[in-house]
């Protein structure tokens, strides 16, 4: 039996991508891939091994977006003025996109540097830590400054702040992050 010819992998990801910003990575199967498409959920396995591989496949393109947006943020500015502006980028990408932005913090198995969309990701965020630190590879505040995001826009997107919000704690943070980060460790 032929494969559809407007069946890509390509295809398959748009599709994807919809339903992922519609209902979160739950809504993201063969099946409703399928009938998103107009095909039979077999035709799918021909570029994607199983649910697991289109999800790994979105939060690739997830870290490639998100590298995107930080790297445009960032652009020529001043190094802390860069990371300041990063940290935005990166809360502003969390509430534009929370579902795809929460394919980044699934829990998975411990982390082995691997080439691609994440390791560039990464990457990106190091370069800009360690300009502001002084330290081309600063991955201990690299950590802290991803981690200060992650947490913080994991806290919001959650609603801890609560109706009043974070009260302009977002900004009293970053800005002991980043005089921290410029100090001699």
């Amino acid at each position: 039996m032929p494969y559809p010819a407007k069946l890509t992998p390509e295809a398959i990801l748009q599709a994807a991508s919809v339903l992922l910003r519609a209902g979160g990575a739950e809504t993201v199967g063969m099946r409703a891939l399928a009938s998103a498409l107009g095909v039979q959920p077999s035709s799918l396995y021909r570029h994607f091994a199983d649910r697991a591989a289109v999800l790994g496949a979105l939060e690739d393109q997830t870290s490639l977006d998100l590298n995107v947006a930080l790297t445009r943020a960032a652009a020529a500015l001043p190094p802390a003025e860069a990371l300041r502006a990063t940290a935005h980028a990166y809360l502003e990408f969390a509430r534009a996109d929370p579902h795809a932005y929460s394919l980044l913090l699934v829990p998975r198995a411990p982390y082995t540097a691997q080439p691609g969309p994440a390791q560039d990701l990464w990457k990106s965020v190091l370069a800009l830590v360690g300009a502001v630190s002084g330290q081309a590879d600063d991955t201990a505040a690299t950590v802290a400054f991803w981690a200060y995001m992650h947490g913080f826009a994991t806290l919001e997107l959650s609603g801890q702040f609560g109706r009043s919000g974070p009260k302009g704690g977002f900004e009293r943070g970053l800005d002991a992050l980043i005089v921290g980060l410029s100090q001699p460790a």
